[in-house]
């Protein structure tokens, strides 16, 4: 009898990602004006006694936030905090690639050039010139950085395309550590 463990895992959908701001109502313009994201929830959420999930996911010191889950093309979510008990830390500098956890966002957009001059636009900033990044192929590039120092990847074309089949790429081979 073969069980479902056995068996290969299906790949998931991506949802969302939960991405903390300084002001909840400012990102969700920046998200909406810069890369189009549409809101559709926000909410305050605030420890109370009747809902204990809310201070099992955030611990001990979690008071109060503002919530808001904006919404990609492609129906992946990003999910927006402003935490105001204890109040939001920014870090001068967001781009800590060398410590683990996410340091990225990426989204696809044909026109990069366009994206970034978006991004300046509204208060955030270009960190990359856009790069044609695989020889003879038309991948392109660019980082910025929204206003409040998260890190935001721009893809000219969608990442299966990008990075599936490509010639002179061998197939990934799983290695086996001891």
């Amino acid at each position: 009898m073969t069980t479902t463990s056995s068996l290969p895992l299906a790949p998931r959908a991506f949802n969302h990602i939960g991405l903390t701001v300084p002001d909840i109502d400012r990102a969700i313009d920046w998200y909406g004006k810069v890369l189009g994201f549409h809101l559709i929830f926000r909410r305050t959420l605030e420890y109370k006694a009747e809902v204990p999930e809310v201070r099992e996911i955030f611990g001990p010191r979690f008071g109060r936030a503002y919530q808001a889950h904006v919404v990609a093309a492609n129906g992946v979510g990003l999910e927006l905090f402003q935490f105001l008990d204890p109040e939001v830390e920014m870090p001068d500098d967001n781009f800590r690639y060398w410590q683990g956890g996410v340091f990225h966002l990426c989204v696809t957009d044909p026109d990069l050039e366009g994206l970034a001059a978006r991004v300046v636009a509204h208060g955030g900033k270009q960190r990359t010139k856009v790069w044609q990044f695989l020889p003879n192929r038309p991948y392109q590039l660019v980082y910025c950085e929204d206003p409040f120092g998260n890190i935001i990847e721009g893809f000219s074309h969608h990442y299966t395309e990008t990075f599936s089949n490509m010639p002179g790429w061998h197939p990934v081979i799983e290695e086996k550590h001891a």
